[in-house]
């Protein structure tokens, strides 16, 4: 019964030693949120118009289902498509698209945020695949300023 009540003793030293480890932690910092009022999509001229259209009515149908409770910084996009590689891989069904994204603000036209990113898609029809990339894309723009998803 003594090591039974010692091992009690143990483990209860144990676990609030992690809570007090825990507390010491770093919080993980909240990503700014954003009042997104418009969307416009940039790229080469070599760029597939289907694409940029669908980038911009999804995200621009996002921005208008979404609904903010508090006063945020007014902000529009500025949604580059970098490059768009199509046909990867050894079934050729990978597509992969680099974006870079400038959020300026609406009241003097700083940007004050930028962030950029990789989306890669599979599609065994090659014709789905603009269609693909920009939900696709899409759905990272949503995440990434906290739009409705539709």
């Amino acid at each position: 019964m003594h090591w039974l009540r010692s091992k009690s003793c143990l483990i209860a030293l144990v676990c609030m030693a992690l809570t007090a480890c825990a507390s010491l932690m770093p919080k993980k910092q909240e990503k700014p949120v954003y009042d997104v009022r418009s969307a416009v999509v940039l790229s080469s001229a070599t760029m597939s118009a289907e694409l940029l259209s669908g980038i911009s009515d999804r995200v621009n149908a996002a921005i208008r289902a979404t609904v903010r409770t508090s006063e945020l910084p007014r902000v529009v996009l500025t949604i580059r498509i970098v490059s768009v590689t199509k046909g990867l891989g050894f079934q050729k069904d990978r597509n992969v698209a680099k974006v870079s994204i400038d959020a300026a603000s609406v009241e003097d036209g700083s940007v004050i945020a930028v962030t950029s990113f990789e989306v890669t898609s599979l599609t065994a029809d090659p014709d789905l695949a603009d269609d693909i990339l920009a939900e696709d894309i899409a759905a990272r723009v949503r995440s990434a300023f906290a739009l409705s998803g539709r």
